[in-house]
């Protein structure tokens, strides 16, 4: 899927920036293992903190503080606070609980991934289920996806 994403962006001339807190580094991993990536990957911030989430991502405090890290509107904001932060096409973000455990009142498998581009922001919440390393790797393939369908190019790159 990687790869995909890598063609759809270079056809529009693009580039991606993540933000990610639910997969931890393994969306930036993934895109960077593709020979080329430096063409078109600008770069990450892993903001597991959910202070950083705000310090450097700009999302917005009191959404945090009432709503914690593991919220559609903080994936969306984390999104275009990337977008914005590495001067990227595209910003993806990934939010979310892997497990073991619920965290803030979210049981195991929510997850919120967001683009932000050109054509505004869309988020996709999928339920996903599995043990901890199984929705992270999960989440990271169903952001890819979510980038690729934002692509002008993404239906038909192969």
């Amino acid at each position: 899927m990687a790869v995909r994403v890598h063609a759809g962006l270079r056809a529009e001339g693009a580039t991606v920036a993540v933000a990610e807190s639910l997969t931890g580094g393994l969306l930036a991993a993934a895109l960077v293992d593709v020979p080329g990536a430096s063409a078109t990957f600008r770069g990450s911030v892993t903001a597991y903190a959910t202070e950083l989430k705000a310090s450097v991502l700009g999302v917005d405090e009191g959404l945090l503080a009432v709503h914690g890290p593991v919220h559609p509107v903080v994936a969306r904001q984390m999104a275009e606070g990337v977008r914005k932060l590495l001067g990227a096409t595209y910003g993806l973000a990934t939010t979310g609980v892997a497990g073991p455990e619920p965290q803030d009142g979210q049981p195991v498998g929510t997850v919120h991934l967001a683009v932000a581009g050109p054509g505004g922001s869309l988020v996709s919440s999928p339920r996903l289920s599995g043990e901890r390393a199984t929705i992270r790797h999960r989440a990271v393939t169903a952001a890819l996806e979510l980038l690729v369908g934002r692509l002008p190019s993404g239906t038909s790159t192969h």
